[in-house]
């Protein structure tokens, strides 16, 4: 649903660039796809991802995020493992994760590392785990060379208006109320796109077949600091009669929610030597100004009936 061909307009006269649609679930269409373009790495983004969305709707992020992630590991491991049909020293499968995984943290206990074990909390983080203890398992039994990355939260250009920090932003240019879960204490690291995106090139270039890197952005506020942030840039770059403090609305907390985040990256910053390149008050003013001059590509979005159907759906009961 979060799909958008039109994100991708950078890059559609590039020759290296091909789209294809179809269904990760359908073993036909990647078997297909496989061998067509002789593919010798398959970096796995394609996720249900919103935990929400999850709560109110499991089945299709079982479907997708397990069933897909099977079928793509299947038809792989026919291809390059059984088949043997692309050199050795090519081959990976990169599975992208999210540290939703590890479940929650109090608040002094010390971040995840990439050992501590695994407790999702939410459909949407079981659904990962799952994938990821999948990726795991083909590796081991196949022989199938894989990488995995458990990323914290991200933000930027380009994210659904449905995600925290683009549906703040936008409620407030519109002077929407600014719905907060609970007492919006709640803890995440929070990772720039653009941060995350060039880890995962890294680990592909770099990383150790078999291995497990965390990504993260190495700060955790509150979610309300979060919202706040975004209120004072709005203040200084889009002032409205009122400080957009006052839309702040506390809301009915999210079912099961995590109280806190925090993700250990010292692994891919020792060997890997990443480190994220954004701040996360420069990466916030930045989003801040990407979308007020983006609207045209929101409102697109928002003017779905499934989106629309969406938002009051999971809002208006609260």
């Amino acid at each position: 649903y979060a799909g958008n061909a039109d994100n991708l307009a950078d890059v559609v006269n590039d020759p290296r660039y091909i789209f294809i649609q179809g269904n990760i679930c359908d073993a036909e269409f990647v078997s297909q796809t496989l061998r067509e373009y002789q593919i010798d790495t398959i970096v796995h983004f394609a996720a249900e991802s919103h935990v929400d969305r999850s709560i109110l709707g499991p089945r299709q992020f079982v479907e997708t995020n397990v069933m897909g992630t099977f079928t793509l590991l299947e038809e792989a491991r026919k291809f390059w493992v059984v088949e043997s049909s692309i050199p050795e020293v090519a081959k990976r499968f990169h599975h992208v994760s999210t540290d939703e995984v590890f479940g929650s943290l109090a608040p002094h206990e010390p971040a995840w590392t990439e050992e501590t074990p695994y407790a999702p909390n939410s459909p949407y983080a079981a659904s990962k785990a799952s994938s990821d203890h999948l990726v795991r398992a083909y590796g081991h039994t196949y022989q199938l060379p894989f990488t995995i990355t458990n990323c914290s939260n991200n933000y930027g250009p380009y994210q659904f208006p449905e995600k925290l920090i683009p549906l703040m932003i936008l409620n407030a240019i519109e002077g929407k109320p600014l719905p907060v879960y609970g007492d919006g204490q709640q803890i995440r690291d929070w990772l720039h796109v653009q941060d995350h995106c060039e880890a995962i090139y890294l680990v592909l270039k770099k990383g150790r077949v078999g291995e497990t890197y965390n990504i993260g952005g190495v700060n955790q506020p509150a979610n309300l600091t979060i919202v706040e942030t975004i209120c004072d840039i709005l203040d200084e770059v889009h002032p409205n009669t009122a400080p957009h403090k006052k839309l702040i609305t506390f809301v009915k907390d999210r079912l099961g929610h995590d109280r806190r985040y925090d993700i250990d990256t010292k692994k891919i910053n020792n060997e890997l030597g990443w480190q994220p390149r954004h701040t996360l008050t420069l990466g916030l003013r930045d989003t801040v100004l990407w979308y007020l001059s983006h609207l045209d590509w929101v409102n697109a979005i928002r003017h779905k009936q499934e989106f629309q159907g969406w938002m009051d759906a999971n809002y208006k009961a609260r």
